[in-house]
């Protein structure tokens, strides 16, 4: 029994063996191990494969990844980096940047702000927009928006289109606009360009308008020539400074004003200058119009008289021509007479409006404003010379200033030779034959009295060593000397009612029948003052220019200049003087000892 069961049991375990190396199912029920261990065998072995192989997978998932960023960082570092998105500072910031004066006063600037919109897809395409008719819409906002036009009101609700009803509107009336129950009538919350100032400075600074992004750009003035830095995110973060000083630029606009008012003129110019840098502080163009209403472009009155408008600025132009005939060398006595009786030429008369004697010296020419001592001067100086004086002060160029707005020169008709008749030059020497804008005569006048450098306009602020070298026109000495002669023609001459108490004001007078069909119009002129303070140190020119002044009880029935335009520099001084750190001294002028006696005995 023992030898069958050992010999049974050794089959049994052959048997078993046998059946699992061969991998057969088939194994005696009595000698059979579990099937559960067999199938979680397989189970633990298919795992740990499946792991192994998805833990690969994924190391090579990491590294490709890892290559293709060394790879990316390497491709920068070579050719650039991406574009990246705006940071959080920028993506608050105003879409466009703030313009302010040179003392930081804002200018132009943006403010969130309302608009009214009527979208007519509010309620889908196949709703009605309102649910009441778009008369009757149009007469409640009525009541709301008391200027709203209600015709243009209905037209637009009754359209597929949709659009702005109105730009700007205030919290409260948006808030009684939703109150109307109307879906579609929105009030999206906007960027508005807005000017704090209204109509200061506008030829100045310009206006936007939307493109076709519906964004705001430069369309005129200042705000068309830093379009680019002012929509800069990069840039327009930090507020824009320019020359002017709002506290002048508002003294100068308000007695332009008074002056056209008193004289019931068409219009008004004038610029305040500094004859050093070449920086404008103020300048104004009248009537002038309001850059915050959406229309601006199209008002008649952004035609910019100081830059854009060309006229025969008459007697303002004699001292340029004294100092040129002084730096030529034709004037070296003042005590000289030159004949002042009427100069006949080509056919012409050229005769002083009130002559003072058969004789004048230049001084004396000056302070009578003497049409016929200036054309022999300039006669005899020479047509070549007083030519390239005029080319000097650029007087044959549009001027030199950022805006775009910029009027060419009348310059006169040359010879084939490329110079000027013998009449050309008489003329132009007392400002006839020659029309230039008076920012023109405003450069000319700075570089006469600064020591003789002219320097081109500018409308941004300049920090201290930034003014361009410039160009010599004058001798210093011939400078020195203007400065007397132009002191004494406010003195003496007809530029006395210019004269403010104690700012040393010096400067000429002009006046000029403006050109027409068929020849001058002897009822209309252009006068103008061209002036500058304080004359001991010319620190800023000031030119005042009223076009077609009448002869009111104001200007004591007189249309010259020295009853229109020399009388506002006179009102303006006093008011920009202590703006500027010039104080009235009566105790300080400029000396003129050696010239006055030249005056006074012919007085």
């Amino acid at each position: 029994m023992n030898a069958l069961a050992l010999s049974g049991g050794q089959g049994s375990s052959t048997s078993r063996a046998s059946a699992f190396f061969s991998g057969s199912d088939q194994v005696q029920p009595d000698t059979a191990v579990p099937t559960g261990r067999v199938h979680s065998a397989h189970r633990r072995s298919y795992f740990l494969v499946t792991a192994r192989s998805r833990l690969l997978l994924l190391m090579g998932c990491f590294a490709l990844v890892a290559v293709i960023a060394v790879l990316r960082i390497g491709y920068l570092g070579f050719v650039g980096s991406a574009p990246t998105q705006p940071s959080l500072s920028e993506a608050l910031l105003p879409p466009r940047g703030e313009i302010v004066d040179r003392n930081g006063t804002p200018l132009a600037r943006n403010f969130p702000a309302y608009a009214l919109w009527f979208n007519p897809k509010a309620m889908g395409d196949d709703g009605a927009p309102l649910v009441r008719e778009p008369s009757e819409v149009a007469t409640q906002l009525k009541a709301i928006f008391p200027d709203l036009n209600v015709e243009r009101t209905i037209k637009i609700l009754s359209s597929e289109r949709g659009g702005y009803l109105l730009r700007r509107i205030l919290p409260e009336d948006a808030n009684r606009v939703l109150n109307l129950g109307e879906i579609a009538l929105e009030v999206p919350r906007e960027f508005d360009r807005h000017y704090p100032q209204g109509r200061l400075g506008s030829h100045v600074l310009g206006f936007v308008r939307e493109n076709d992004e519906g964004k705001n750009e430069g369309a005129f003035g200042m705000e068309q020539v830093l379009d680019a830095q002012l929509s800069s995110a990069e840039l327009r973060a930090e507020p824009v400074p320019l020359s002017i000083d709002l506290r002048v630029q508002g003294a100068l606009e308000d007695e332009l004003g008074k002056g056209m008012l008193a004289t019931d003129a068409k219009g008004a110019a004038g610029i305040v200058l500094d004859v050093d840098t070449g920086e404008v502080l103020a300048m104004a163009s009248l009537p002038a119009f309001d850059p915050n209403l959406s229309d601006a472009h199209r008002s008649p009155n952004i035609y910019n008289r100081v830059t854009n408008g060309v006229y025969e600025l008459g007697s303002t132009f004699k001292p340029i021509t004294i100092a040129a005939a002084i730096d030529g060398g034709v004037v070296r006595n003042l005590r000289k007479e030159w004949d002042a009786s009427n100069v006949e030429i080509a056919g012409r008369t050229i005769r002083d409006l009130h002559p003072k004697g058969a004789t004048l010296n230049v001084p004396e020419s000056l302070v009578y404003s003497s049409n016929t001592v200036t054309a022999r001067v300039a006669d005899e100086l020479g047509e070549e010379t007083m030519r390239k004086v005029m080319l000097d002060l650029q007087m044959n160029e549009r001027p030199q200033i950022e805006l775009q707005a910029k009027g060419r020169p009348l310059w006169p008709q040359e010879l084939p030779n490329g110079k000027w008749s013998r009449i050309t030059n008489m003329t132009v020497s007392y400002g006839h034959g020659i029309a230039v804008t008076p920012l023109h005569l405003a450069n000319a006048y700075a570089a006469m009295v600064n020591g003789g450098i002219w320097r081109p306009t500018t409308l941004r602020k300049l920090e201290p060593g930034e003014a361009p070298k410039g160009k010599r026109v004058f001798k210093a000495s011939t400078s020195s000397r203007m400065r007397q002669l132009l002191r004494m023609i406010a003195m003496y001459g007809t530029g006395r009612s210019a004269d403010a108490p104690g700012y040393r004001v010096g400067g000429k007078t002009g006046s000029a029948e403006k050109a027409g069909r068929g020849g001058y119009r002897q009822t209309s002129l252009i006068t103008s003052f061209a002036a500058a303070f304080p004359m001991d140190r010319p620190r800023y020119v000031v030119v005042t220019v009223l076009d077609e002044p009448r002869a009111t009880i104001a200007a004591r029935a007189q249309r010259t200049a020295a009853f229109n335009a020399a009388p506002i520099v006179k009102e303006l001084v006093p008011r920009i003087g202590p703006m500027l750190g010039v104080k009235p001294d009566a105790n300080r002028d400029v000396d003129i000892s050696d010239l006055r006696y030249l005056v006074e005995g012919r007085r």
